[in-house]
């Protein structure tokens, strides 16, 4: 038998694949993050929502390791970042220790409220920008 946390995943996670991620991405001011797929080596574009602090870009991942940006990252840490219509490159790096909910309080509310009904294990993301 699945677990609610486990049908919670799933369906949120069809959701963004079938629906949500195909429409934000061309949204043209949309925040996306670009990581290399681990398999395929090919650009994989992921609408996120996080806020930029000087040369930092902080997200937090709704499902921690299990989402596949993140699972990306950690195979291969170099990401572009687009920002307000302009893509940055950097390095991802995951913080486990970091505490994800008290981070979600800096970043943008709506993306926030949604990270935090939809997550399960939630994972804070820093992206150091390049210069």
């Amino acid at each position: 038998m699945t677990s609610p946390a486990e049908r919670k995943y799933r369906v949120a996670t069809a959701l963004q694949r079938r629906v949500g991620n195909p429409l934000l991405r061309r949204m043209p001011f949309q925040t996306l993050l670009e990581t290399t797929g681990r398999v395929s080596g090919l650009p994989r574009t992921t609408p996120v929502g996080g806020r930029r602090a000087g040369d930092t870009f902080w997200l937090v991942s709704e499902f921690g390791e299990r989402s596949q940006y993140v699972r990306n990252i950690k195979a291969d840490p170099r990401v572009r970042v687009r920002i307000r219509g302009r893509w940055h490159t950097g390095t991802a790096h995951l913080m486990p220790d970091d505490d994800p909910v008290a981070r979600l309080r800096s970043l943008p509310r709506l993306n926030s409220a949604a990270v935090r009904a939809i997550g399960a294990e939630l994972l804070t993301v820093r992206v150091d920008l390049d210069g």
